[in-house]
């Protein structure tokens, strides 16, 4: 059985999907072609032509396919034209190592990266994706310093990850992304020499998407959303506009409740319009419902895909508690925090070792004291927001409109926190 399934994980499917693809909505045509790929067969050296792997399982065909003709607008909303591919337009010259070869997830986890990245093009940033959900995002001084510190924020969901950045990949970078095991790596562009120290991961998927230091031009651009229903149905919607794109943007929480005006005490720091700023860019690509928090322009835990608002913000503290410790255990021992209890249930070190690690981590309130919180909808009770004020988050950004958005405001009044809402829900499903 376990090997059958070994088997199935490196077959690459045929597909019978057809070359091309045509929408119409009403008189007006989008066409599409497959994006396939031509490479040598490992063992005769004949070039062999594929499509993706497969789809989210083994099992399932799958197909790329890359906008190519006509132009589609409906009600005075013009949608993205063709020439403009990102991922649906990579080549095989783009693809500078095929690795295992791509399916549909090591895509659109690179998609979703691409989603992230182009509100970050400012400065050096690193993104790092598990099943379609960043794990880590971070800015830094260098290419180098945003992969480390996106990858510090959890090493542990970047394992076998998807790793995308909108800088040219340098030797520095490249020795630490080589250190760990990703499934992709997408830049720009890869420096003299960086290829030599990647390639030494035979499995990696290696891509170049030279349109990346063009990213900034997609914001304000739109494309056709589609979701396919279990009975053959498509619900079809305009993609998401971001409205916010600097702190003239997010206004400070105020609202009135039985005549009277609730207002947020005091306006963020410069330092937490940063971080503001850089989580409700990174929430773009979140799945909903989702709470993260962000210090120091980095992710320090990412909750996504929960149902309650309350609970998600939970979840993202326990992770963050979780990825602090595992961090600080891999800088002092070398070791994954999970391997270090494992190692102590069977004798083989000291409980001193966790206790030590564990204690450092309440103190530091697991890097959430000062820290920015991120929701992508309103909080419909305080008590999502309070998850966050009691582990030390200073400042809060959520969309408003609930009911309630006075008592909300009076929880961050109480722990002198500041809030500023976006008047914008982020929801991604």
């Amino acid at each position: 059985m376990a090997e059958d399934l070994k088997k199935m994980y490196r077959t690459v499917m045929e597909d019978h999907f057809p070359e091309s693809m045509k929408i119409s909505f009403g008189d007006q045509d989008l066409v599409y072609r497959k994006r396939s790929w031509k490479f040598p067969d490992s063992k005769t050296g004949e070039l062999i032509e594929k499509g993706l792997r497969y789809g989210e399982n083994p099992g399932q065909e799958s197909a790329l396919y890359e906008l190519v003709g006509g132009n589609l607008t409906l009600g005075g909303c013009g949608f993205i034209d063709p020439g403009n591919g990102l991922v649906s337009a990579i080549a095989e010259e783009d693809m500078l190592q095929e690795g295992k070869h791509p399916g549909k997830i090591n895509l659109t986890d690179l998609d979703n990266g691409l989603n992230i990245l182009k509100y970050l093009m400012a400065r050096p940033a690193a993104v790092i994706l598990k099943h379609n959900n960043p794990c880590g995002a971070a800015y830094g001084k260098s290419l180098a310093d945003a992969y480390h510190r996106a990858n510090r924020a959890d090493r542990i969901a970047a394992f076998g990850g998807c790793l995308v950045v909108n800088r040219a990949v340098d030797k520095a970078t490249a020795a630490l992304i080589a250190e760990n095991y990703l499934e992709v790596v997408a830049a720009p562009e890869y420096e003299e020499g960086t290829l030599d120290i990647l390639k030494g991961r035979p499995n990696l998927r290696i891509i170049q998407v030279s349109r990346i230091d063009r990213l900034a031009d997609y914001i304000s651009r739109r494309f056709v959303d589609f979701k396919s229903l279990v009975d053959g149905g498509i619900i079809v919607q305009q993609s998401p506009l971001n409205r916010v794109l600097g702190a003239r943007d997010l206004k400070p929480a105020e609202t009135t409740h039985e005549g009277k005006v609730y207002r947020i005490g005091r306006v963020p720091t410069e330092r937490e319009m940063n971080d503001l700023l850089f989580g409700w860019f990174v929430e773009q690509g979140v799945t909903s419902n989702s709470v993260l928090y962000v210090k120091d322009e980095c992710t320090v835990g990412i909750g996504t895909g929960e149902q309650d608002r309350v609970g998600v913000a939970e979840i993202a503290v326990f992770k963050a508690y979780q990825k602090f410790a595992d961090a600080l255990c891999f800088d002092r021992h070398g070791i994954p925090y999970k391997d270090l209890e494992l190692a102590i249930e069977k004798g083989q070190r000291p409980a001193e070792e966790k206790e030590a690690i564990d204690a450092e981590t309440r103190e530091a309130n697991a890097g959430l004291r000062g820290a920015a919180m991120v929701s992508d909808a309103f909080f419909p009770f305080r008590d999502g927001v309070d998850v966050g004020l009691r582990q030390g988050v200073t400042a809060v950004v959520q969309p408003g409109g609930s009911m309630r958005d006075w008592e909300v405001i009076e929880a961050c009044n109480e722990a002198n926190a500041t809030m500023v809402l976006t008047g914008q829900r982020a929801f991604k499903h």
